[in-house]
Formats: structure tokens, sequence, C-alpha cells
């Protein structure tokens, strides 16, 4: 039995090894670019977003909501704060829910991230993510039109804190608390990848999330609600369900699901929409999230 405990330990060495060796750049570089948004450009880039409110773009605002909403590098935490700030200076709420959509979606460091799962898939991810947040904020404005559809009472901005008058000090800081926030999700996303690599048939992964049909897209889009807790955790796994089998559909959909139904953050969520909305909301992420992916495998 020792031998045999030894054994196992030194091929999940050498699983979780590889993972990490062909991943951890795109980590680091993820850090270090997603830092320097966040400590550099953060304030120029909501403050694009908050001058759009005197703007007279009607429909076609939810394009550049959905850029800058990507482009910011806040979490679902920092986006709520900010968004009720944007709603008190009077911004449009179909303008703010593009934003708010595109943001919890994606960030510029995620990415970068991203780019270790391939060229299609990373251009796959930042396309339906644009396309969702513009989604959202077209059906706002068509059901919503004439009364609010957020409720921010009680939230209010978050205090800035990348303040150090040091610059360096400041982008080592908000590196450092970066790194603190995602590590032991990237670590542990590489050990799960390294276990499904050992233990998991790669058979196994096609038939369940592979081929074009409409169940794969859906058990895809289902698995990422309970299983996303952190952008840099699922990246590996993606990454070595994609080599197993897993249709590009499938992928697509689980990187919708995943950020918008983050278990941490739908009680924030829920606060803001009242339960009614808040239903609303998971309808729309799962319809939209299975709708790209069968359109996905359909194209591709």
């Amino acid at each position: 039995m020792p031998e045999l405990l030894r054994r196992e330990a030194v091929y999940l060495w050498y699983y979780f090894d590889l993972q990490f060796r062909q991943i951890f750049w795109y980590w680091v570089l993820g850090m270090v670019i997603g830092s320097a948004v966040s400590v550099f450009a953060k304030d120029r880039i909501h403050g694009l977003f908050a001058r759009m409110k005197d703007a007279r773009w009607g429909l076609l605002g939810v394009v550049p909501a959905c850029l800058l909403g990507i482009a910011s590098p806040l979490c679902m935490y920092g986006t709520i704060p900010i968004a009720a700030s944007f709603s008190k200076q009077g911004m449009r709420h179909d303008w703010l829910g593009a934003f708010m959509m595109a943001s919890i979606l994606l960030n510029p460091q995620l990415i970068l991230y991203s780019a270790a799962l391939g060229p299609t898939a990373l251009a796959l991810r930042i396309l339906s993510c644009f396309l969702c947040g513009c989604a959202a904020g077209l059906l706002i404005r068509l059901f919503y039109r004439t009364k609010p559809f957020f409720d921010f009472t009680g939230f209010e901005e978050l205090a800035n804190r990348d303040t150090d008058p040091n610059l360096l000090l400041r982008y080592c800081k908000n590196l450092w608390r970066n790194v603190k926030a995602t590590g032991l999700y990237f670590l542990f996303g590489i050990l799960l990848s390294a276990l499904f690599q050992r233990y998991v048939p790669q058979n196994a992964m096609e038939k369940l999330f592979g081929g074009n049909e409409a169940w794969g897209v859906l058990m895809a889009a289902t698995v990422g609600v309970p299983l996303y807790a952190c952008g840099g955790g699922t990246i590996p796994l993606l990454r070595e369900w994609l080599w197993q089998g897993m249709s590009m559909g499938s992928a697509a959909a689980f990187m919708l699901t995943g950020p918008s139904t983050k278990i941490t953050n739908l009680g924030a969520l829920k606060i803001v929409l009242g339960m009614r909305r808040f239903v609303l909301y998971l309808a729309f992420v799962m319809a939209f999230s299975c709708l790209t992916g069968i359109l996905v495998n359909l194209i591709l």
C-alpha cells in the first residue's frame, strides 16, 4: 500500500507540475497587467462611463457601456457600489445594466489569463461576454424603460485602497492583494485538473460536454453555477476539459454562467434586484449561456 500511494503521488505531482509550468506565466501576466489597470487606469475608465450619462446615444449606448465594463478591473463586490454612485448621478439603468453585466463577466486580468485556453476560446469569451452585456442592457430598456431596474439603497461607493503616495508601493500593494485573492484558487484549480487527468477517462468529458448536443451545453452551463469560485481557479480545469473533448460551445456556456452566478456574489445581486428581478436575472443568464453554447457548436 505505501508503494502504491507513493506511485500515485508521483503521478499526481507530474500532472500538477506539467499544468503549473504551462499556465503559471499566464496567471502572472494577468496579475501584473490587472494590477496596473486597477492602479493607474481604473478612475479614468469609470470617469469615461460617468460622462456618458449626458450623451444621447439611445440603444447604441450599451456598446460603450459594455466595453468600459470589460475594461473595468473591479469584481462584483466593487462593481455594485460604483454602480450605485453612477445611478445617483443619473445614469440610465439600461446602460448601467450593460456595464455591470460585462464587468461581472470579464476584466483585463481574466482576459490575459484566459489566453491559456487558446485563441479560439479567448475570442469566444470576449465576444460572448460583450454580447451578453449588450443583451442585458437592451432587455432592461425594453421592459423597464419607465421604471428603475436596480435598487441601490444602502450601497455606498467603497473607499479606494490604492492611495499610497508612492506609485511603486501603491502598485505592489495592489499586486499582493491580487496574489492573495487568487493564488489559492489557482493552485487548487491545477490540483483538480491533475486529478481529472489522472483518474477521469478521457472520453468521459467528451461524452458529458462534447459533441453538438444541447445536453452537453446545458450540463456545462449548470456545472458552472456551483463550481465557479474564482476565474483563476477554473482556467486549469477548462484547459484540461477542452483537451479531453469538451466542445467549445460547452466551454462558452460555462464561462458565462460561472462568473455571473458566482455563489459568493448572488446575495449582493439579490439585494439590488429584489426577488422577482433576481429570478429574471438567473433565467436570462441560463438562457443566454445555453443559446450561445448551442450556436457556437453549430458554427464551429
